[in-house]
């Protein structure tokens, strides 16, 4: 049997008219030299919520769709219309990549391996004993479980709304018998006694300006690690680059998730650089 040469995929969510992840596939997809067809299905554009999700996914089943990949606020709701969940989909609750095989469809995730890959390239050495992450949210989730997947000895996580901390300690801590989870309520002892921080909130992204915690509290011991990357440089970075922290910014992050959703799709692991290339080639 030949290996397929065409693959039809999508985007499923709210507001993805400027996203940056059809024109990486389908540029990852020339430079394989296999046709790729990447279509967004907005719910915003459509008006639709997730309540739709059902008849979406028949749809994309019957019209001979290779995967989707899901993004806010479908990446829960998906979970119960799926037929099979990878181990990671399942330690997090949340999928992002769907693959459609013979009509059955899988969810996988693959934000965390997005998070650890940007983390081994450009942190190589880190110090991975104790460190503080900001948000417990869906992203908060799958970067907890990435650190802990890195090696991180002792993870403290840190949340405005203290009980989704806890509760994210509380689901990923069976899963991870060498390092230890817990949920952190004083933000400066915490940071004043890590190797490393980093944000897993929307904080720091144009809409939603700031930083995950005051920038006093930063130390040049410190690495600084970002899952936001509109804009690539957030004042948390300036701020940490200044004092001459380690850092990296959020687009390895998007970049890594895709290039294993395409290899998820597709079977053909994607050169990163093609992806890098047409991510910055986009601006913002």
């Amino acid at each position: 049997m030949h290996p397929k040469s065409s693959f039809l995929v999508g985007l499923i969510g709210s507001g993805i008219a400027a996203s940056r992840t059809p024109p990486m596939h389908e540029a990852a997809a020339d430079a394989a030299g296999i046709r790729y067809i990447y279509k967004k299905i907005d719910l915003t554009e459509l008006k639709l919520g997730v309540e739709a999700l059902p008849e979406l996914l028949t749809a994309a089943r019957r019209m001979g769709f290779d995967g989707l990949n899901v993004t806010h606020p479908c990446k829960q709701a998906i979970l119960p219309l799926l037929d099979e969940l990878s181990p990671d989909a399942e330690a997090l609750g949340a999928v992002n990549t769907v693959v459609i095989r013979n009509g059955r469809m899988t969810g996988h995730n693959t934000d965390w391996f997005g998070f650890a890959e940007n983390f081994r390239r450009n942190m190589q050495g880190a110090s991975l004993g104790r460190v503080v992450q900001f948000g417990a949210g869906g992203a908060g989730s799958a970067v907890a479980f990435a650190l802990m997947k890195l090696g991180v000895r002792e993870l403290t996580i840190i949340d405005v709304d203290v009980a989704k901390a806890q509760s994210l300690v509380d689901s990923l801590s069976p899963r991870f018998v060498e390092g230890h989870l817990r949920a952190g309520h004083d933000v400066a002892a915490a940071v004043a006694a890590a190797d490393g921080i980093v944000n897993a909130t929307p904080i720091g992204m144009d809409k939603y300006p700031g930083t995950p915690l005051p920038t006093a509290l930063l130390h040049p011991d410190l690495w600084v690690a970002e899952i936001v990357y509109f804009p690539l440089e957030t004042a948390l970075l300036r701020a940490a680059r200044a004092l001459g922290c380690r850092t990296v910014d959020g687009g390895g992050m998007a970049i890594f998730q895709g290039t294993e959703a395409f290899r998820l799709f597709t079977g053909i692991s994607p050169d990163p650089d093609v992806f890098f290339a047409t991510f910055a080639s986009r601006g913002g």
